[in-house]
């Protein structure tokens, strides 16, 4: 990547059209330092064994996306690869061997690259060391480091990859949050949680420094904090500016969601909508507002699309709600008994928004009047929308998928009661180890297949609370037909 000097073509006007680049970040060394007494604070659930989650699962997401959208990198040399496991230096960032593609783009190498520059490497460095309270000792040995070496530590947080100086940043493997790609423009995110905020200076860093973006500088949006807000009373976190990438989806060239959760809040959501209105982004923003609950987080963990008259969804925030629901939600009902409105639709130019009674409707209206769909909208259920399992399932990411191109869909092997409903509305399934032999040997085609669910391994990446719509920031998608 140090070579690569031309600027991306950043384009993302859809959730499904043809995926042909996205950031992402493998699994660092900090993901295996996350101790249980630190990892709700780090915004885990549970400690992950680091060999497994790279060896036995992440990796194989990798040689996926390498056959869909780099396939010079891969195809032939699957053998290969897989005889390295000793080192596994194909899939090491930091390593002379690494695939260093420029469609499947590690954000490692792209802050590497820019520490290259003193100056931002100075900038940086005290930046980091700013929050993180480190001395000024410490700052300046950090400036006279390696840059390849730098970035890691910024990632990692340790020294030599041993000695720790300050916390890991292990949520950086969910790129969808630090930003999104409107169109032609980035919008970078707020993050609600501390334990996100060096990953969010990184990645700014990253894009309005790194060469590659050069040609998109002004369509790179920051949200910015009401005037004076530091004079208001109240620093409750309902009253902050927080929003994150997992919240906002791109669904057709003119209209973006944003969604209200436990990490964007509804100051986020507007200050977002003003900045996307008056930069002529998009002209229509749709608020959708689920529960303030770790269980959902961001909108991404309760509905994706699969296909442009086809959704993924968690039904009991759903009009559909199944009778033996264990916790209807009324969207319409806060705690202190004031209506409001579940979702509201705003369009560029009007000042009275419109509303949709159920996530179903909204989902419909886009997939007929957005997209054009000539055929009825289809929801497949988490769990085949039958309790317990839709919540379990919702949990370990059922409704958390990433499109590689309409129809074709990344998801957990472990979510067997959705891996039913996929079935039973005329998808194949396919576990990846298998998909990934077919690709090399001719047996199979990504350019023909279709209506296909690949089922990933999850034993470790489950527990780290994100699916692949998460582990994936696209910056070119094709536009639908």
């Amino acid at each position: 990547m140090t070579e690569q000097n031309q600027s991306f073509n950043v384009n993302v006007s859809t959730e499904i059209g043809r995926l042909r680049k996205l950031l992402i970040h493998s699994p660092d060394s900090g993901l295996g330092k996350v101790v249980p007494s630190k990892a709700q604070d780090w915004l885990f659930e549970d400690i992950v064994h680091l060999d497994t989650i790279r060896r036995g699962e992440y990796d194989y997401y990798i040689k996926l996306l390498m056959y869909f959208l780099d396939p010079q990198k891969i195809k032939g040399n699957l053998k290969e690869i897989d005889s390295k496991k000793a080192d596994r230096s194909f899939f090491k960032p930091d390593h002379p061997d690494f695939h260093n593609s420029l469609a499947v783009i590690e954000v490692q190498n792209l802050l590497s690259d820019i520490l290259q520059d003193s100056s931002i490497r100075k900038k940086l460095a005290a930046a980091v060391c700013a929050i993180e309270g480190c001395t000024y000792k410490l700052q300046q040995q950090m400036i006279d480091t390696d840059p390849k070496e730098l970035a890691k530590i910024f990632i990692s947080g340790s020294l030599n990859n041993d000695h720790m100086i300050f916390a890991p940043i292990p949520n950086l493997i969910f790129t969808r949050d630090v930003g999104i790609t409107i169109n032609k423009h980035i919008l970078l995110n707020k993050p609600a949680k501390k334990a996100r905020s060096r990953e969010t200076l990184l990645m700014r860093y990253v894009f309005f420094n790194h060469p590659v973006f050069k040609d998109y500088a002004e369509n790179i949006l920051e949200i910015p904090d009401p005037a004076q807000h530091f004079l208001r009373p109240g620093e409750e976190e309902d009253h902050r500016t927080t929003l994150e990438g997992g919240d906002v989806m791109m669904v057709s060239p003119s209209h973006v969601l944003i969604g209200c959760s436990e990490r964007t809040s509804a100051y986020g959501a507007n200050e977002a909508i003003k900045l996307l209105f008056e930069n002529n982004v998009v002209t229509k923003v749709t608020v959708v507002k689920i529960p303030n609950k770790r269980d959902f987080m961001h909108i991404d963990t309760v509905f994706t699309q699969i296909k442009r008259n086809m959704w993924a969804l968690l039904s009991s925030i759903s009009k559909n709600q199944p009778a033996n629901a264990d916790e209807p939600i009324n969207f319409l009902v806060e705690a202190d008994n004031k209506e409001i409105t579940e979702i509201l639709q705003f369009t560029k130019g009007k000042t009275t928004p419109i509303t949709f009674e159920s996530i179903e409707a909204l989902l419909d209206d886009i997939s007929q009047n957005d997209l054009g769909s000539t055929e009825p909208t289809r929801f497949l259920y988490s769990g085949n929308g039958s309790f317990p399992y839709d919540a379990r399932e919702q949990w370990t990411d059922s409704c958390n998928l990433l499109a590689i191109k309409e129809g074709v869909v990344l998801g957990y092997d472990r979510n067997d009661k959705t891996i039913e409903a996929f079935k039973a509305n005329g998808f194949n399934t396919i576990k990846v180890k298998d998909l990934l032999n077919d690709l090399e040997n001719g047996n199979a085609d990504v350019e023909t297949i279709s209506n296909t669910l690949i089922l990933m391994p999850s034993a470790e990446l489950s527990r780290a609370r994100g699916g692949f719509h998460c582990m994936s920031l696209p910056i070119l998608r094709d536009a639908l037909q």
